[in-house]
């Protein structure tokens, strides 16, 4: 199965989403996860190989997170390199200052230092 395919069913895509918001709703306060840490607590969807899986898996993440409800964490998923993953300006500031608030710290290229915030599930 492909990821358009997977997409198509929304049987999968829905069981897979809620999969991934009960992860996130797990990541400690102050704390962050990345879309591949996430990704990889996960089994691959039914009919998914497992290197498909890992090649789109944060991608899938992502997409989940962008539709998460109101009471899911979804500012404690940041991208692979410690940042924001951009989608637009008022979402990033949101999600900058709600960390922020949290006691997260960027640095001034705007990382956050996973060795220090970082959450391994």
């Amino acid at each position: 199965m492909n990821t358009n395919e997977f997409a198509r069913s929304p049987k999968l895509k829905e069981g897979f989403v809620h999969q991934v918001w009960d992860v996130v709703s797990k990541i400690p306060y102050g704390r962050v996860a990345t879309y591949g840490q996430i990704a990889a607590c996960l089994p691959p969807p039914d009919m998914m190989s497992a290197a498909r899986y890992f090649a789109w898996g944060a991608r899938m993440v992502g997409r989940a997170m962008a539709a998460a409800p109101e009471g899911i964490p979804w500012h404690r998923v940041v991208n692979a390199q410690g940042k924001i993953s951009f989608r637009s300006q008022s979402c990033y500031q949101e999600q900058r200052q709600r960390l922020v608030a949290e006691g997260v710290q960027f640095d001034a290229h705007e990382r956050i230092d996973l060795s220090i915030y970082g959450w391994n599930p």
